[in-house]
């Protein structure tokens, strides 16, 4: 199942994504709502046509956007940076939170280095603790695309990388979370990324260090993971500032992030004065 958030002139609302239409729930809240309403899939009749919905965010408020560096060896390589033994655990802001269609901003006052990652990203859907890497599939609702939009001049400049990372608008993600019956096994999937659409970044989640099944379980040992939180599992080698000369993105550009099985998401970089 597809499943998608749109807009409506009363708030959100949660819709089954098949071709090129939308079958919107009965069910009237948001992401979050549903799932603590317990997921009912009851669905209209009649459908809209895709193109004509305004597509939000698929998790508007997540409980923890918990991301992994340097979870790619060809990454890791091409910062001449040793390919961790453990996962390297940094957080996004809920609030850096957006959509598919959305404007990616930011201030020249405060950066002039926006980078772009292109990573798999992980819904929770039930609540684990402790959980052994034998079940931790079981926990996992879906996947969505995602962007880790990093400002390379903070994250470097700062020595910690919360600043750069969580600035309004830097956590792009959709176009709509892909269910975990769907998606067999999340480590088979070819991702990219693409700068006004030329392939920057092009790999498998295959390529990963750390799987999804073993960041599950160990992230679960250290904090619990709720219903609604966000795994953004790291992003292989071709981002813009390791390449020579660097390439970071600028205002009126247009960065995808693709991944099989899941789909595209596609936003704007827009420089605000």
């Amino acid at each position: 199942m597809k499943l998608a958030q749109f807009k409506t002139g009363s708030g959100l609302r949660l819709g089954i994504v098949q071709g090129d239409e939308l079958f919107p729930l009965t069910y009237s809240g948001d992401f979050h709502a549903w799932l603590v309403a317990g997921r009912p899939l009851a669905a209209s009749n009649s459908s809209l046509p895709l193109n004509s919905v305004n597509l939000a965010a698929p998790v508007n408020r997540p409980g923890k956007i918990i991301a992994i560096g340097l979870n790619y060896a060809d990454h890791a390589a091409e910062g001449n940076i040793e390919n961790p033994k453990e996962p390297l655990i940094f957080a996004k802001f809920p609030s850096s939170i957006n959509g598919p269609g959305n404007d990616i901003t930011w201030t020249a006052q405060i950066t002039k280095k926006v980078d772009f990652e292109a990573e798999l990203a992980v819904i929770i859907g039930e609540k684990s603790v402790n959980c052994a890497p034998d079940i931790a599939m079981t926990k996992v609702f879906g996947y969505t695309c995602g962007n880790d939009v990093s400002a390379r001049d903070l994250q470097f400049g700062d020595k910690q990388w919360i600043r750069g990372k969580s600035l309004d608008s830097f956590c792009p993600i959709g176009p709509w979370i892909v269910t975990s019956d769907e998606i067999k096994d999340p480590q088979t999937l070819s991702i990219c990324s693409r700068l006004n659409g030329q392939i920057m970044q092009q790999s498998n989640t295959a390529n990963m260090i750390f799987p999804v099944a073993k960041l599950v379980s160990y992230l679960s040992r250290h904090f619990t993971l709720e219903p609604g939180d966000i795994i953004m599992t790291g992003t292989p080698s071709g981002v813009g500032v390791f390449r020579e000369p660097p390439i970071f993105m600028q205002n009126g550009d247009t960065i995808e992030i693709e991944i099989a099985g899941i789909g595209t998401l596609k936003n704007r970089c827009r420089v605000l004065s």
